[in-house]
């Protein structure tokens, strides 16, 4: 199962969490974006490791945001934040990107769970907008990402810097790999920029991922993708490989009484009834 999104600064969706059944052997995919501060993604990693068999997690930019703490200490930035959340992941049992990948041996399998961190370059934007020009391209339709003031990418010079470094360890990783073997591939950001449909934000593009890895999904074998991020709930499918868009989302873009198990979206083994199409506007 996965799902991504969760966004637990709000008290409503920490009560839908507090609500979720149990999932016996199932595992749940977490992919990114389920809180800024450490006591709420401690919060989820604590609900989720007691009611599934194993829980693999990949940060989101919501994670990786610079912001005050409960207890008052100054927030943690940049990688060091990473590695902090990834400790913490850890300590509760969770897979993160830094891990063995794990080798799902249920229906649907064998096949490699691979939790990725890449992050973004900004070249999810049309070919006539120069690198430089993005924030204020997006900013004409109030489509700037908070990252640009709270994403420290520290100690790398940018985000793309970091984005390159995470490239190149993790496509050695995969490399890797049993090239017999097939793959979930996971990430927050989509993989792909022909994956990205959100109407009231446009010119958001830019902080949705990178042009490195759309063939990702053929040269890894990849079964199905998961990703988060846009909010846009939806199964799209590239040369035989499933997409799947797993957001959650803020109170007002989900159904409070259908509760958060209704969101959760399976990924293996394949749905028999085909892939689910559920849309929802970013917001």
């Amino acid at each position: 199962m996965a799902i991504s999104d969760l966004h637990l600064s709000s008290a409503a969706n920490r009560d839908a969490l507090a609500a979720l059944p149990d999932f016996a052997d199932d595992w749940l995919i977490v992919a990114g974006d389920v809180a800024e501060r450490f006591d709420h993604l401690a919060l989820a990693f604590e609900t989720f490791t007691r009611r599934f068999a194993q829980v693999i997690w990949v940060p989101g930019n919501h994670e990786l945001w610079s912001v005050p703490e409960q207890d008052g200490q100054p927030p943690l930035r940049g990688a060091a934040r990473y590695q902090a959340q990834v400790a913490l992941a850890r300590s509760f049992g969770v897979l993160t990107p830094e891990d063995s990948f794990a080798l799902w041996p249920g229906p649907g399998g064998p096949c490699v769970i691979a939790p990725l961190f890449l992050l973004y370059d900004y070249s999810f934007r049309p070919s006539a907008i120069a690198r430089e020009d993005v924030v204020a391209w997006a900013t004409e339709q109030r489509s700037v990402c908070a990252d640009e003031m709270l994403l420290d990418p520290i100690p790398f010079t940018s985000r793309e810097d970091w984005c390159a470094s995470r490239l190149d360890w993790t496509e050695q990783r995969l490399l890797a790999l049993d090239p017999s073997l097939p793959t979930v591939l996971i990430n927050h950001f989509p993989l792909r920029d022909d994956l990205i449909h959100i109407p009231r934000a446009p010119r958001f593009t830019p902080w949705c991922g990178t042009k490195t890895t759309n063939d990702w999904h053929r040269r890894f074998r990849a079964q199905v993708v998961v990703s988060g991020h846009l909010h846009v709930r939806r199964t799209d499918w590239r040369d035989g490989c499933r997409f799947e868009e797993v957001s959650l989302g803020h109170p007002r873009q989900w159904n409070h009484g259908d509760g958060m198990a209704a969101y959760l979206r399976q990924i293996l083994p394949n749905p028999p009834n085909g892939p689910t199409r559920m849309k929802r506007p970013f917001a």
